[in-house]
């Protein structure tokens, strides 16, 4: 296994305190971090918030090891969602560490890396589309006809299950929710939301 220990036993632990930047986008790789407790955030900062989130890491794991495989800037930001212990190499040990591969495992390793930076960018690709938009799509595709005939949709999961789907904080769905209301677009606000105006969310949705 490929751990942190593999590269620098030496290593010392870190603690970070909640909401701390760990990564930046378009930042190159200097050190490459190994995540042993807590919850990190992954996703896109707007004025030091995690305004789109299009996933969540928990340790023990490695925090964008991909990027630094491939030696390319990160494309997505991360904030420690809990308190995080880690421990952060150099990149220069951790390319070391893999050049002492076997040829083939270091081919693997590229590639996995390479379908795994793959769909980042695809999901990062998918917050150009505006939150509202990307919340009547959802709205839309889990629409089932109620007892009087209206559209509605019961939420099953989680907000936050939800928005993590949408690759968007929970404040935003909360918030886009509370503004579809507002236009007279959906109502309710427990476990059932009826879609009012079915026209105004399709064109909202762009379908």
């Amino acid at each position: 296994m490929f751990t942190v220990n593999t590269i620098d036993p030496s290593a010392q632990s870190q603690n970070i305190a909640r909401g701390q930047l760990l990564l930046q986008r378009g930042g190159k790789p200097v050190w490459v971090s190994y995540i042993e407790s807590g919850r990190v955030a992954l996703g896109v900062l707007e004025d030091g918030a995690m305004e789109h989130q299009i996933g969540v890491l928990e340790g023990p794991c490695w925090l964008d090891a991909s990027s630094a495989v491939l030696r390319l800037p990160h494309l997505v930001d991360a904030l420690a969602d809990t308190p995080v212990q880690l421990r952060q190499v150099s990149m220069a040990d951790f390319s070391k560490g893999i050049d002492d591969l076997p040829e083939a495992a270091q081919s693997v390793l590229s590639d996995v890396a390479m379908a795994h930076r793959r769909q980042t960018e695809f999901a990062v690709s998918r917050l150009a589309k505006d939150a509202e938009a990307r919340c009547a799509e959802w709205l839309l595709s889990h629409a089932q006809s109620g007892a009087q005939g209206q559209m509605a949709v019961e939420l099953h999961q989680r907000k936050r299950s939800i928005a993590v789907q949408l690759g968007i904080a929970p404040e935003t769905f909360s918030r886009v929710l509370r503004h579809l209301r507002e236009q007279s677009m959906i109502s309710g606000s427990g476990r059932v939301l009826n879609l009012v105006n079915l026209n105004a969310l399709r064109s909202l949705a762009g379908v």
